[in-house]
Parts: structure tokens; C-alpha cells; sequence
């Protein structure tokens, strides 16, 4: 990996971004990360897709949650109380069914969530404490993939990390392998990780959930290039780009991109950079790593982390599976 040197950056900047920018679009084949989609306006986006007719990740999950919640709070406590870590937790809509069963065992929940979006964990914190006033929320706004750092649990008290939504599936294996290994690490034994993956299914299916009729999906990826103008002062035209979904069978994932539609040459004044675009040339922005009966399990272990029970829909869409530290 190449080492790109920064210019000096305005105070407003964010070294992280630039940082990223740089690595990203100097690459070939160019490439940048997709925790750049979650500003105020992607995550805004995201919650509707996870509406829409196509995507049916959120909801199926939402589902099993919604089916299995007091079974799997009871697994994870035991006899004991549960303290609830969500990392990349968003707008926390379906954590919600594990909170209030959590709530239904003890009379105070601890809820720690933690994202890179601080207006998507304001709006999920005064959601969660309007509707279920027993669940004390206490957020961080931190890059859990840089590694984790957790509060101890109290005595008689076991926390339960909560890592789904697929959000898994965005990292190359080896990459998901170490980010779990780092959340075992953090952990004391008794804790309990629950996983959410999706996984591999039609190709029909796979891609209108990542490029749905309403173009929803199409204005999250653009969004990413709006942001890139607004906090890097670059020149973006996003009706330059086009959106792109891919089906990659081999890798078995969803690759997300945005092709440029012409020849063209883009400017970020912040990083003193030029970027060339040949037509067709694309910018890979997400992958979705779709997983195989057992892969999960199967990871966990890999981990650290001893898998203890395994929760599908009835067509094998997703599944949700719990692991302990011994």
C-alpha cells in the first residue's frame, strides 16, 4: 500500500477523509471507502432504502428479531443482567425489539451505541428514550473499525454486542476477520456478539436490492460525490457519473460503483489534487459480501468467539447467529 502524503489541511477538513480520498482515487483501480456514505444526508438515504420493496435485508432481519428477541436476550444474559453495545448502530430501528425485551427482564437498560454518524445516533437516542424510557442511551460517535474500547460490564451484569443489519458483509474476509477478533478482544467472558449476514441467493433478487426502481439507491452512492464537493471543495458532477450495481459470483458480493460517463478530469482544491476519468471508468464504493450456509459460524469461531445458536427466516434469506466468550 502506498503512502500518500498530505497537504496542509483547514482546520474544518478531516484528516480521516483526506486521508482516504487520497488513497482511494489515486488507486487503480479507483476505489473509496464506504463509510464515506453516512453523512446527515446518506443516512437519511439509507433509512430509505431500508424501506423500499426491493431491499429486503432490513426487514427480514427485523423479523427474526421480532420473533426471537426474548429468546436470544435470554441466551445472552443467563441469569444475569444484559448491557446492550451496538456498533454501526444508525438509526437503531431494529434494536429496539431487543431492547424492549431486555427491558422486560431488568428495570434499566444500558444502551451504548456507536457509529461515525453523530446525527443518526441524536435521532436514535431521542427515539429510544421517548418510546422506551427504561433504556438509558449512552452514544459514541467512533470508527469501530479502528478498534474498541468498552466499558466494563457492573457486577452480575453481561453485555451483549450487537453487530447487524449485514454491516459485516461490507469488509473483504480477512478484513471482517480481524474487525470480529477486535471486538472478542474487547470483551470479558460470558459476552455475547450477535451477528447479522446475509446470505447468497438469486442474482435477481441480489440486484434490485442494491439498484431499486425509485433510484434511491442510485442517489446514496451519488450522495457520496456530494459530500466529496461540500467538505473537500471538489468539482464533482454527479450527472457525470452513473450508478452501478454488480453481482460478483466468484467473490460472492455485491460490488457497488460509480462509472463515469465521460472523459473527465475532477478537482479537490483542499487535497491539491486532479483526478482524470476515462469514460467508463468506474470508482468502486461498497462491497456486500453475501455468505454461504455455515460461513458465519464459521467466522465467529475463526474469532475467537464460540457460536451458540443460529436464527433464519423460513426462505434462508438472512441469518442471525449468536456467539459467547468462554
Amino acid at each position: 500500500m502506498t503512502t500518500i502524503g498530505l497537504p496542509k489541511l483547514p482546520l474544518q477538513i478531516s484528516e480521516q477523509i483526506a486521508s482516504a480520498v487520497c488513497e482511494g482515487l489515486l488507486s487503480r483501480p479507483k476505489w473509496l471507502p464506504a463509510w464515506l456514505f453516512y453523512d446527515a444526508a446518506g443516512s437519511q438515504l439509507f433509512n430509505q432504502i431500508t424501506e423500499l420493496p426491493e431491499y429486503y435485508l432490513t426487514r427480514t432481519e427485523r423479523a427474526i428479531l421480532a420473533a426471537r428477541a426474548a429468546e436470544i436476550i435470554g441466551l445472552a444474559a443467563g441469569r444475569d443482567a444484559v448491557r446492550v453495545v451496538e456498533l454501526g448502530a444508525g438509526s437503531a430501528d431494529k434494536t429496539r425489539l431487543l431492547l424492549t425485551a431486555a427491558v422486560n427482564r431488568q428495570d434499566t437498560v444500558f444502551y451504548e451505541p456507536v457509529d461515525v454518524s453523530a446525527s443518526a445516533l441524536e435521532e436514535a437516542q431521542e427515539r429510544i428514550e421517548r418510546e422506551i424510557p427504561s433504556v438509558l442511551v449512552t452514544p459514541r460517535v467512533e470508527d469501530y473499525t479502528k478498534g474498541l474500547e468498552l466499558d466494563s460490564a457492573s457486577f452480575g451484569e453481561r453485555r451483549l454486542v450487537l453487530y447487524i443489519g449485514s454491516s459485516i458483509g461490507n469488509f473483504e474476509p480477512e478484513v471482517a476477520e480481524a474487525l470480529l477478533k477486535n471486538v472478542q478482544a474487547a470483551l470479558a467472558p460470558r459476552d455475547s456478539l450477535l451477528l447479522g449476514v446475509d446470505l447468497a441467493k438469486d442474482e435477481t433478487t441480489l440486484l434490485a436490492a442494491y439498484d431499486d426502481a425509485a433510484g434511491v439507491t442510485a442517489a446514496f452512492n451519488l450522495n457520496l460525490l456530494t459530500r466529496l464537493n461540500r467538505e473537500l471543495g471538489a468539482n464533482f458532477d454527479e450527472e457525470a457519473f452513473a450508478h452501478r450495481s454488480i453481482w460478483n459470483a466468484a467473490q460472492s458480493r455485491i460490488e457497488m460503483h460509480l462509472v463515469s460517463r465521460k472523459r473527465q478530469k475532477v478537482r479537490i482544491p483542499a487535497l491539491d489534487l486532479k483526478i482524470d476519468f476515462a469514460p467508463g471508468e468506474s470508482i468502486h464504493t461498497e462491497n456486500s459480501y453475501k455468505y454461504r450456509p455455515g460461513q458465519a459460524e464459521a467466522l465467529l469461531s475463526k474469532a475467537g468467539l464460540t457460536p451458540a445458536a443460529t436464527w433464519m427466516d423460513d426462505q434462508q434469506r438472512f441469518a442471525v447467529c449468536l456467539a459467547r466468550v468462554e
